[in-house]
């Protein structure tokens, strides 16, 4: 089987090391680490990074798991671990680029006593007329995440908690202010992880429902419930979701990516493909290659 990485993973963007600080954060602004790269940030991902990404003034065209959105507007950019992105600022753009390493945000959602969702999906969140009170707190715990002023992790702690607060709002609010039942978020939260782990292998779904302790009756109602889909065909997506990847970002025949996804032979992963994306495989690469060489003929 041939095994490669697509996608160019780092702790921060272009370097090497672990991890920088003894912090189980970093904060630095826009411009310190943009502005080394001509304000583009390319493809690439984290492994074990939460990252969110508050643009205050000027504009960026953010790439999320191919998806591209032009921003102009104030607004923080969520950026869960694997997930796939780049940006690409205006020169000059003002804001901050805020990361969490994994424990950090397990340490925030025991003191919230809940899964921080709004961390665990992509998402732009316009911050309108919290602008001023944003810009304020970014500003403040990057001044903080500098200095060395008495009890400095606990003044970082306090910031965090404030931004998170807002943010998890912003969630509620967008979800109607529904507040589903913790347990059926929990058993979900572990759903998607075991997906995660497991997807290559195309378990089926009732080897998920064993080990999550349900009947697959049950975890379809509770896909329907937080997703709109049967456990089935989230399993799909995930595989699509990674086909994609890798047709878009790595030079893989078609043959070795059905192979590195678990399918038994190239053709059924084709048929599978164009079933759920409406294109075969090759189309696709096809298609968005055309694309990239139209968008720099235009530059």
């Amino acid at each position: 089987m041939t095994t490669v990485t697509p996608v160019p993973v780092f702790t921060l963007y272009g370097e090497s090391l672990n991890w920088p600080t003894p912090d189980l954060l970093h904060c630095e602004s826009i411009h310190s680490r943009s502005s080394l790269y001509e304000w583009h940030i390319r493809i690439h991902q984290h492994a074990d990074i939460v990252q969110l990404l508050y643009l205050h003034k000027g504009s960026a065209e953010i790439e999320i798991e191919g998806v591209k959105t032009h921003v102009s507007q104030a607004c923080i950019q969520v950026v869960p671990a694997l997930c796939v992105h780049s940006f690409k600022f205006s020169p000059g753009t003002q804001g901050f680029s805020l990361s969490f390493s994994s424990p950090l945000v397990a340490l925030f959602e025991q003191r919230f006593g809940q899964p921080l969702e709004v961390l665990a999906r992509p998402g732009c969140l316009p911050v309108n007329a919290s602008r001023h009170r944003i810009n304020a707190l970014f500003s403040t715990l990057q001044s903080e995440y500098e200095g060395d002023g008495l009890a400095r992790e606990m003044m970082l702690h306090s910031l965090i908690s404030a931004l998170l607060v807002w943010l998890n709002r912003q969630c509620c609010a967008s979800d109607g202010g529904v507040q589903r039942p913790q347990r059926n978020k929990a058993v979900m939260r572990q759903f998607s992880k075991l997906l995660e782990r497991h997807y290559r292998e195309q378990l089926p779904v009732t080897e998920y429902a064993r080990r999550l302790g349900l009947s697959v009756t049950h975890l379809n109602t509770l896909c329907h419930e937080f997703h709109g889909a049967s456990a089935l065909a989230l399993m799909h997506q995930r595989l699509i979701l990674e086909a994609r990847r890798m047709l878009l970002y790595s030079t893989m025949t078609i043959s070795q990516i059905s192979e590195h996804l678990g399918f038994s032979d190239a053709t059924y992963f084709s048929r599978f493909f164009r079933r759920q994306v409406g294109v075969a495989p090759k189309t696709f690469r096809s298609a968005a290659a055309s694309a990239s060489f139209s968008l720099e003929k235009q530059k």
